[in-house]
């Protein structure tokens, strides 16, 4: 144990004479953390619209009206065409073409039965979805409207209605950012742990001072601990600022236990140091060290369900997931965050992510030659 606090000892001393690496650890990602959840969001607004009014009634007056009013969209102008409508498509000035065909109103009035046209740009999908939902409902709210205001064609006292009342649960307002942040993080500190630890050992072998500890009688696992602690509690003070973070400056307070948190922060950073320290005992170079770790990064952050659900994913993809790390702790501060969950509850992601690091760092330990 005592050779274990002195190459701790070792490490924090020469972990804090890096200023530059303290800059990267904490002042990065704390400026990241700001700014990533205001981009990654999948919320469409100003969807631009062309409308093609061939009515011109006030029924078409009104609709359009409320398309406008609704927030969702931006009129980037009326087409006399449906050729020319679509030409604003292909100039990237409208997203959407509504056309409202002509004796629109009359067969509204005389027959109850109205057709609308609508064409959607969809290059690019999440917009083209969102959009046309949104048309959609605010085309079946107008529908409602005028339902409501020439009342029912055959009215029945006695006629059953069905209403349908929803309710958001955990997120009721919808805030995009609970459900960004706690991910974002999670991705933060995947970079951090992976890349960093892995610098860290083949810094010396550049430098030629691990020869120095190789040719002790330090045991490699006291070694491949001794790289490790000192970057788990950098990592967790990271955690630490990443969450007063997302209280100042998005109000996200935890619903669930920090001790929850921390807990599966540390289990999380034990797995992601024990793939940094692997990946650095197969590299000589940072140069090296830097493509493995964005190789598996990159692939981490996404599969992991930062920015796409797992659930759409196909089954084989399904299975290569469940052996992420990432994935795991996503769910876990997700659920923590916005449900409240215990260690009851987190418990299979919590044990999934320490097999994980267990094979990670035995394999890290056995990987290590001190001997060339």
């Amino acid at each position: 144990m005592r050779t274990l606090f002195f190459l701790l000892e070792k490490e924090f001393r020469q972990l804090l004479r890096n200023r530059q690496l303290i800059r990267i650890l904490f002042i990065a990602p704390m400026i990241q953390l700001i700014l990533l959840p205001l981009a990654a969001d999948y919320s469409v607004k100003n969807v631009n619209i062309a409308v093609l009014d061939q009515d011109h009634s006030p029924t078409s007056t009104k609709m359009i009206e409320k398309i406008k009013s609704s927030g969702r969209f931006r009129l980037t102008g009326y087409a006399d065409t449906y050729k020319q409508a679509l030409a604003m498509v292909e100039q990237d000035k409208a997203d959407l073409v509504l056309q409202i065909p002509l004796h629109f109103e009359r067969d509204m009035t005389r027959e109850n039965v109205g057709k609308l046209y609508i064409a959607i740009n969809a290059i690019e999908g999440t917009k083209a979805n969102l959009g046309g939902a949104y048309l959609s409902s605010i085309l079946n709210d107008f529908n409602e409207d005028i339902v409501t205001e020439s009342g029912p064609i055959n009215p029945s006292p006695n006629a059953p209605q069905i209403t349908v009342v929803s309710s958001n649960w955990y997120n009721p307002h919808l805030n995009y950012n609970l459900y960004m942040v706690p991910a974002i993080l999670v991705t933060l500190l995947t970079s951090i742990a992976s890349m960093q630890s892995a610098f860290n050992i083949v810094q010396e072998k550049e430098k030629g001072t691990i020869e120095q500890i190789n040719v002790t009688p330090i045991r490699k696992y006291i070694f491949i601990l001794g790289k490790l602690i000192p970057f788990l509690v950098l990592g967790l003070l990271l955690f630490s600022m990443g969450l007063v973070i997302a209280r100042a400056f998005y109000g996200i307070i935890p619903l669930g236990s920090l001790w929850v948190l921390y807990g599966s922060a540390t289990v999380f950073l034990f797995s992601m140091l024990g793939l940094g320290l692997l990946l650095a005992t197969y590299s000589a170079t940072q140069q090296q060290a830097m493509s493995l770790a964005f190789f598996f990064i990159n692939i981490f952050n996404l599969l992991s369900g930062v920015f796409t659900a797992v659930d759409s994913m196909p089954n084989w993809a399904k299975t290569l997931v469940e052996t992420f790390p990432t994935s795991h702790f996503i769910k876990i501060m997700r659920s923590v965050v916005l449900k409240g969950s215990d260690f009851h509850d987190t418990a299979y992601h919590l044990g999934a992510m320490a097999l994980i690091g267990l094979v990670l760092n035995t394999w890290a330990v056995l990987n290590y030659r001190k001997t060339a």
